[in-house]
């Protein structure tokens, strides 16, 4: 990781003050950095270890930040990693227009490992979070959204990247389709698992521990699993105050919320939705041989789902 950090800020670097402003300020507030740990963990447990790992590792660091550049904009947040986001201290258009930075060295990275199928795998997975991106947008303040819809957005928006990640481990170690395609798998059942927990973790984390403001998903009229799931199991007046919040993007009632979401089980039932992801995750590791990586990517799934943060 510390030599993906050494590519980040090689890459980051512009002769646009602004631009090194913005970038080195939002890669610099830290983050997990489960994507580019996916990157080098299954390319390392298939036995490559060229550099392009690290270029790889960087580049899905830097499709995931412009992602939060442009996410932020959109949903008003003022809040990130504990830290104003970048919208909040630059601008909206600063941020989008840095965003769109990010995304496009992101690509000149992608080109420089000169590989057909890494251009593929990651322009495949912008695509589908730009889609994810927009679904989600439409269902905003819809308390009738499916619970198959809301998985859907997830898969785009969230899981996509993780997927691509893994993926790109196996396609630098040249793995066959098949051990490509169990690797994939388990990113995009981690990355549902690992939004799930981020949505439960709205209704029962602290902002302190969570680095944003509890409630966000409810102001910006997210209605994500945790309310679904209280609405088909409360009262009916739990459901229309449920429902009015999710129309209104209100909070003013959030304790209220958090109480029923809780008394309702939405709560343990959605972390069991995302164990139920983390295990089919594990499974797919099968098919890796016995290594330190293989091990790492098994604790991955248990650290991603039993986190408070």
């Amino acid at each position: 990781m510390k030599e993906v950090d050494a590519v980040i800020r090689l890459r980051l670097a512009s002769s646009v003050a602004l631009i090194d402003q913005i970038s080195h300020y939002i890669i610099g507030a830290g983050g997990k950095r489960i994507r580019p740990l996916l990157v080098l963990l299954f390319s390392n447990a298939l036995g490559f270890r060229g550099a392009e790992r690290f270029e790889m590792a960087a580049t899905v660091e830097f499709i995931h930040t412009a992602t939060l550049l442009h996410d932020d904009v959109v949903d008003e947040s003022r809040l990130r990693r504990g830290l104003e986001t970048a919208n909040a201290l630059f601008g909206n258009a600063a941020s989008v227009l840095v965003g769109d930075f990010v995304y496009s060295r992101a690509f000149q990275m992608m080109v420089s490992v000169n590989r057909m199928r890494v251009l593929e795998v990651l322009a495949d997975a912008t695509n589908v979070i730009a889609e994810g991106e927009v679904l989600q947008l439409m269902n905003m303040h819809d308390p009738d959204l499916a619970v198959a819809d809301y998985l859907r957005v997830i898969r785009f928006k969230t899981a996509k990247l993780f997927e691509a990640s893994a993926r790109l481990g196996a396609v630098l170690a040249e793995a066959s389709p098949q051990v490509e395609e169990a690797c994939a798998d388990y990113g995009r059942s981690l990355g549902t698992a690992f939004q799930l927990i981020d949505d439960v973790l709205d209704y029962e984390g602290s902002t302190v521990e969570l680095g944003k403001n509890v409630g966000d998903d409810l102001r910006e009229g997210k209605p994500t699993l945790p309310l679904l799931l209280a609405m088909e199991r409360g009262s009916a007046s739990e459901r229309s105050l449920i429902r009015h919040a999710i129309e209104q993007g209100e909070v003013a009632r959030l304790p209220e919320i958090v109480e029923i979401v809780k008394a309702t089980g939405a709560i343990g039932a959605t972390r069991e939705a995302a164990r139920t992801e983390a295990v089919i995750a594990g499974q797919c590791l099968d098919l890796l041989p016995p290594s330190a990586y293989r091990e790492a990517l098994l604790e991955l799934c248990t650290r991603s789902v039993e986190r408070s943060a």
